[in-house]
């Protein structure tokens, strides 16, 4: 019986540190970041003052995250359209790695915003530990949704989000 209440006080204290942690983060955090050409921004200029930006964290090894940016790029006119959305996707690639990111982007012929954080220092700000990883940001900069992973059908949730929060 004892292990039993200290196995449930173990689980709701792990279940409500993870909450927190989830929903402690409410704006998007200013650190500089580069475009692929090597330029240094910082990261409230990424604001889409017109609407709503989705963020997607992703990196050249990760599989999910591919089909999650080859998915957004199959709605992404679609929703700039209905919405005015912005979407912006930040690379996790390493300073080893990063160096593939512009040809790599280039080849698969995504239209949107490209970024790179070489040093990790927006991924720790905004307190991801995996990759893809999609936050949606209002005008003002708050961050107002957020989904760690990806699964078909995603995009779908996401966009469900969006039109939640016009």
């Amino acid at each position: 019986m004892k292990s039993i209440f200290i196995y449930i006080s173990f689980v709701s204290i792990f279940i409500a540190s993870t909450g927190f942690s989830q929903n402690r983060l409410k704006s998007l955090p200013n650190t500089q970041i580069e475009d692929l050409n090597g330029n240094t921004i910082e990261t409230s200029s990424l604001v889409n003052e017109e609407g709503l930006m989705v963020i997607s964290f992703w990196a050249t090894w990760c599989k999910p995250c591919i089909i999650e940016l080859n998915e957004l790029q199959d709605v992404y006119s679609d929703w700039k359209e209905e919405a005015n959305i912005k979407i912006v996707a930040i690379s996790i690639d390493d300073s080893r790695s990063s160096s593939k990111v512009p040809g790599f982007v280039r080849g698969k012929g995504w239209e949107f915003d490209f970024y790179l954080d070489k040093n990790s220092d927006l991924k720790r700000a905004m307190n991801i530990t995996d990759v893809p990883h999609s936050f949606l940001v209002n005008k003002e900069g708050k961050i107002v949704w957020q989904h760690a992973g990806y699964s078909l059908g995603d995009e779908e949730i996401l966009f469900e989000e969006i039109l939640k929060n016009l």
